[in-house]
């Protein structure tokens, strides 16, 4: 569908806005397609992000302002969402050896499970971009990470 026929709006004030527009209304349709599998779970889309960062250390503890650095949403209270995934036991914390104020964090076996049962339902997600080859998928990325470099 277009973003013309989803929003209601016929005209656009340029390319450039309709652009805009669909990317914002994209984005919010995909994290919203996201969610619905991870509410059975009772997982966020940044807990999720979390605990695939803290996967992806492979038993090596990270602090939580690495975490930060690593997250997909800039926005997310890094520390809020590793608490939370401290009180459903996904996660385990330990004091950072080389730094007294710093609190390593690691993922535990129910983590690890619960992204185990999730893997095979993100990449099910993850198969609608299937409607795009991967050609124009390399394009769209790298389309939208110039749009970020116009930034720096």
């Amino acid at each position: 569908m277009s973003i013309e026929t989803d929003i209601k709006q016929k005209k656009f004030r340029s390319a450039y806005q309709r652009l805009a527009l669909n990317l914002v209304y994209t984005s919010n349709w995909l994290e919203y397609k996201q969610l619905e599998i991870f509410k059975e779970y009772d997982i966020t889309s940044q807990q999720y992000n979390v605990l695939r960062i803290l996967r992806g250390q492979q038993s090596n503890p990270i602090k939580v302002s690495d975490i930060t650095e690593r997250m997909l949403d800039k926005n997310s209270n890094t520390s809020r969402l590793v608490d939370k995934l401290l009180a459903k036991n996904l996660a385990k914390r330990s004091s950072c050896a080389n730094d007294r104020r710093a609190v390593d964090v690691l993922i535990t076996e129910e983590g690890l499970q619960l992204l185990k049962e999730l893997d095979p339902l993100v990449a099910e997600w993850e198969n609608r971009f299937n409607v795009i080859t991967s050609e124009e998928a390399d394009q769209i990325s790298s389309l939208l990470d110039k749009l970020r470099e116009s930034d720096h």
